[in-house]
């Protein structure tokens, strides 16, 4: 009996050369892009004349703009600024999501009147509900609190309980509801339904289901649009000025009033709208991204 086995692979002998396909010859040439470059010179050249123009045009006053830049009485506008923009999200975000989860419920009561909240706070302008909330004592002299359609308990002189600043957050607050219920409702409808009727089957109660399946999930889509109303918000709390409050807008327009200095005063308020806008928009990248966990790579 004899072992067989390989034979011994040949070393010597060169392997035979593939036969040149043609592909070997051809010269690669990268794709010109003659148009794109035109319009980059276009667009460059562009903004070094406006930036030229904001340097050398004397019109701008820039020493003027310095001076009032960091003034305390902008600095105190800016912080009332700041706070109609937080109390207006906060409320507002807080009533939206009720009112989103109300169009989400089974009862058609509860959808009717969330839609009607919705409809009428959409359709009517913001600066007529401001006007509206400002002189609701016109209306209303005072609050009781008691029985409905009964005796009261405590009565609220209207006057003193709902000033310029209470009318001004109350207006802002109940408008972005209307918008927050829908933002919220749309990114709760864009989670999956299966993953509620997985929890569901599983025992899961359904508040948990909302908090630990449905928000995360549903703050993906949530976050983006949310994000556009809050920076529009911020810039719409200039309409306040027609009540008087002493916010950005209004407290440079009292200041050019004042000096006629009104381009660099101007300048003033749109520097800080753009810094704060700014901000804003950099925590709404670190917020998506920590919603982002998981979806994202």
């Amino acid at each position: 009996m004899s072992l067989t086995s390989d034979p011994p692979l040949d070393t010597t002998t060169p392997r035979p050369v593939p036969a040149d396909d043609g592909f070997a010859s051809l010269k690669v040439v990268p794709v010109r892009h003659p148009w794109r470059w035109a319009a980059v010179v276009a667009t460059a050249v562009l903004l070094a004349q406006f930036v030229h123009g904001l340097v050398t045009n004397a019109g701008w006053e820039w020493e003027v703009f310095a001076e009032f830049f960091t003034a305390d009485v902008v600095l105190r506008a800016v912080w009332v600024t700041l706070q109609l923009t937080f109390y207006g999200t906060a409320l507002g975000f807080a009533l939206g999501i009720v009112l989103a989860f109300m169009r989400l419920s089974a009862s058609p009561f509860l959808k009717a009147v969330a839609f009607g909240y919705i409809w009428a706070f959409r359709s009517i302008p913001l600066i007529v509900q401001l006007l509206f909330w400002f002189n609701l004592a016109y209306l209303y002299k005072e609050l009781q609190f008691g029985i409905p359609f009964g005796p009261g308990f405590f009565t609220f002189d209207t006057m003193g309980l709902v000033g310029a600043m209470s009318a001004a957050v109350l207006g802002l607050a109940l408008h972005q509801a209307a918008y927050a219920a829908e933002i919220v409702r749309g990114g709760v409808l864009a989670v999956d339904t299966g993953q509620l009727e997985a929890a569901a089957a599983l025992g899961i109660p359904r508040l948990r289901q909302i908090r630990r399946i449905v928000l995360p999930q549903a703050m993906r889509s949530i976050l983006p649009n949310a994000a556009n109303e809050v920076i529009s918000l911020f810039k719409g709390t200039s309409i306040v000025s027609v009540m008087a409050i002493g916010e950005l807008f209004y407290q440079v327009q009292v200041i050019y009033g004042r000096n006629g200095r009104v381009v660099p005063l101007l300048m003033v308020a749109t520097v800080w709208y753009i810094l704060l806008t700014t901000a804003l928009s950099v925590l709404q990248y670190y917020v998506e991204r920590h919603f982002s966990k998981g979806a994202t790579r």
